[in-house]
């Protein structure tokens, strides 16, 4: 499905932890956290991206056990309460956290360690026939803000990226099931934040589709003088609007309606762009 994509994708964030940098602990609450999901579908949302293990820069590893206590109830709560065929994606680096998700009606995972955590993980996709995606990071989350260096960080994230689509395919998961995220934030300085944003079109031309993750991140309020992360709306539908014209299919957000009208008046110009090149 994310190979036959024809327009781009909004992935509504359902962080299930109580420490997550933005949203932690908002929507533990079985009822809070499938009203918000009813939300964001009806703002846009084409997939929920459920996670129960915060990754934000310095946080703590979560066991399997808990995190599967967090997620998997919600989970099956939107497939048999919720009457939406809206897609749900497991972020975890667990394939036991993942099994469990796959197992409840998730089809997509989205692992931040692009299967370095877990090898597993790799085999569990195959052999489910999963769609993964497969996130760029220096280090782990606890460490991976300490001191980030890249002498390219184009090249690398690219070479990186390229190692694990390898291993991925080797494992048997089909080329068609694989996404690829640069991992902005994910052990970037801003500079390198903002150096993958202005080449996203070379990550686009490895052929795969590629899912960018800006969400009230911490370098766009240094750049906009904010230090509250949800007064970054703006900015963040700011680079929503640049992917899409760089031929970014897939928005890892928490502000549904802002960033889908971003990607839609953004996709209306590049379709009008498209339009006028084949009329020459």
């Amino acid at each position: 499905m994310l190979n036959q994509l024809n327009k781009p994708l909004i992935m509504g964030i359902l962080n299930i932890t109580p420490d997550s940098f933005s949203d932690g602990g908002k929507y533990s609450d079985l009822k809070a956290a499938l009203s918000h999901v009813e939300l964001m579908i009806s703002e846009g949302a084409d997939i929920i991206d459920i996670g129960g293990e915060s990754t934000r820069p310095g946080s703590d590893s979560v066991s399997a056990t808990e995190q599967i206590h967090r997620v998997i109830r919600v989970i099956k709560a939107i497939r048999c309460q919720l009457n939406y065929p809206v897609l749900i994606s497991i972020d975890t680096t667990s394939s036991a956290v993942a099994k469990a998700a796959l197992d409840a009606g998730a089809t997509i995972i989205n692992d931040v360690s692009a299967g370095k955590n877990d090898p597993a993980l790799l085999t569990l996709a195959a052999q489910m026939n999963a769609e993964i995606i497969l996130m760029h990071s220096q280090g782990t989350p606890k460490t991976m803000q300490d001191k980030p260096y890249y002498k390219n960080v184009m090249q690398e994230v690219i070479s990186d990226l390229t190692i694990q689509i390898t291993a991925a395919l080797n494992a048997g998961i089909k080329k068609e099931n694989i996404a690829i995220d640069p991992g902005i934030g994910f052990g970037k300085r801003k500079q390198d934040n903002l150096d993958l944003l202005a080449h996203l079109d070379t990550l686009v031309a490895l052929g795969f589709p590629v899912l960018l993750g800006t969400s009230r991140k911490r370098f766009m309020g240094s750049i906009c003088s904010e230090s509250e992360p949800s007064e970054l709306v703006t900015a963040t539908a700011v680079t929503t609007a640049l992917g899409v014209m760089a031929g970014v299919q897939l928005f890892r957000v928490h502000d549904v309606k802002e960033n889908r009208q971003a990607a839609n008046v953004a996709w209306a110009i590049k379709n009008s762009q498209l339009i006028e090149t084949d009329l020459v």
